[in-house]
């Protein structure tokens, strides 16, 4: 598959040697943070002090006060106290039990959720968003909407050559976007299109790569909607699982060491966290306290794999603070909860420099993608539920026809527009010509070496004697 060549020499830039910068680093506590915070943020009224600054419990952390042997031999053991060792890793106490840990708590991590099923707040502990963006924001997640029911139909119609929709994620790509800022590096699987979206990938863009046409930025070497956009600080997809999520991590680590303002987001399955990039990448970001967000979607299935067979722990959650990083589990269909997790944690993971993980408790209402037929392994009644009971979509719109926000007649302009904009964005993609076949064989070396010169004459040779089989392709 392709690679996003410019964005890869952007990072590259970024990992220069800087000798000492760990012991340089001067970070304050979340405690000392929280004050900050709490007085700069008391007089925009955009986040409510009660919730996210008087309960720490909503993001456990176990991170120990040191975390740095101590090499003399006598503050091993703390004076006038046998019963504990300094450890390297902090202190650890002594017990006379004999006690395993569970194997799963009494009672599973609680999920934040700010909206009940009928669109109404459970309560006011959130962040505050205001009229233009909430409207932006439901625009958008209608409009993605849209576009993925329509490119389906277009590949199941033959017009293009697979496809994969993010029907019943929403909340999670466009709320989550909404919270992060341009400068925020994106690492996406392929069910964040949304995401992209938000940033102001067009329609257009989008229906360029799923032809692979000129207008593709990728010039027609990746699949259908394996996007990417160095303009947009969103990093090639690539189809191999859980890869981004290191690179996420290495990514962050980079801006942290340039002092930019910035973070990195990675997102990624459930069926992504039963892979050993996945660990390894938590492990490293928080051992070199990297400034990412790990958004896990955990939608219960990892194509036809449940999460029953998957995992036994409570879901990926419990996983970050095994690894020594702040976690919290949220109602993915719930998109004021998806905000306003993204928008704290994008805060903690610049301010103190560290990593936050995120799960999204949703469902995948959707087949896997069109190679799938997710009928096979789950019922069809359960799929129907979530579409109808649990939609995104339709929980948000109550929550702004509420507010007084939208109307049944701004809700019927809004998805004939989309639809009419998608389609048009089909049509003129499908007229535009293929990228010339040199492309193929650029990009990755500077001087094409002789093997690949070597195809490149035999592939213009086949065309030249089928063309017939190659009519949409100009040498």
């Amino acid at each position: 598959m392709a690679l996003c060549l410019s964005k890869s020499r952007k990072f590259l830039a970024h990992l220069k040697p800087k000798m000492g910068v760990l012991g340089m680093m001067n970070l304050s506590s979340w405690s000392s943070c929280l004050s900050r915070k709490q007085a700069s943020l008391s007089g925009n009224g955009r986040i409510p002090h009660a919730f996210f600054w008087n309960r720490p419990p909503l993001f456990t952390s176990r991170r120990f006060e040191s975390v740095k042997a101590d090499i003399q031999l006598g503050s091993l053991r703390p004076a006038g106290d046998p019963q504990v060792l300094n450890f390297p890793g902090g202190i650890v106490k002594f017990t006379p039990e004999l006690k395993f840990l569970s194997d799963f708590p009494e009672e599973r991590i609680h999920c934040y959720r700010v909206l009940d099923d009928s669109g109404q707040p459970i309560s006011n502990n959130f962040v505050q968003i205001d009229k233009d963006v909430a409207v932006k924001m439901y625009k958008d997640m209608v409009t993605f909407q849209t576009m993925d029911t329509i490119f389906y139909e277009a590949q199941r119609q033959g017009r293009i050559s697979f496809y994969v929709t993010a029907i019943g994620e929403e909340a999670i790509n466009i709320a989550s976007a909404a919270a992060l800022t341009m400068d925020d590096i994106v690492f996406p699987q392929y069910r964040e299109a949304g995401v992209l979206l938000w940033r102001g990938f067009t329609l257009q863009e989008f229906a360029n790569q799923c032809f692979g046409n000129k207008g593709d930025n990728g010039k027609g070497r990746q699949m259908p909607a394996h996007y990417g956009s160095n303009k947009h600080n969103y990093v090639t997809v690539a189809s191999t699982v859980a890869t981004q999520i290191p690179h996420a991590v290495g990514a962050a680590y980079s801006l942290k060491m340039d002092g930019r303002d910035a973070c990195t987001i990675t997102y990624f399955g459930d069926g992504g966290t039963s892979t050993g990039d996945f660990h390894a990448a938590l492990n490293f970001a928080a051992v070199m306290e990297a400034p990412v967000i790990l958004f896990c979607r955990n939608n219960g299935w990892a194509i036809s794999t449940p999460v029953s067979d998957q995992f036994r722990s409570d879901g990926i959650v419990v996983r970050g603070q095994a690894y020594g990083v702040r976690s919290i589990r949220v109602d993915g269909n719930d998109t004021l909860a998806v905000f306003s997790a993204v928008h704290v944690a994008r805060k903690m993971a610049i301010s103190e420099s560290r990593p936050v993980l995120i799960e999204a408790l949703t469902y995948r209402a959707g087949h896997h993608s069109t190679s799938d037929d997710s009928s096979k392994y789950r019922p069809i009644e359960e799929i129907e539920w979530w579409r109808a009971a649990q939609d995104p979509v339709a929980r948000f719109r109550k929550w702004l026809e509420g507010q007084g926000w939208w109307t049944a007649q701004s809700e019927i302009e809004l998805r004939d527009r989309a639809r009419q904009e998608v389609l048009h964005a089909i049509q003129v993609a499908e007229k535009v010509e293929k990228p010339p076949i040199r492309e193929i064989f650029t990009d990755v070396y500077d001087v094409p070496p002789s093997n690949l010169r070597d195809q490149e004459k035999s592939l213009r040779g086949t065309i030249e004697r089928h063309p017939q089989d190659y009519p949409h392709f100009p040498l």
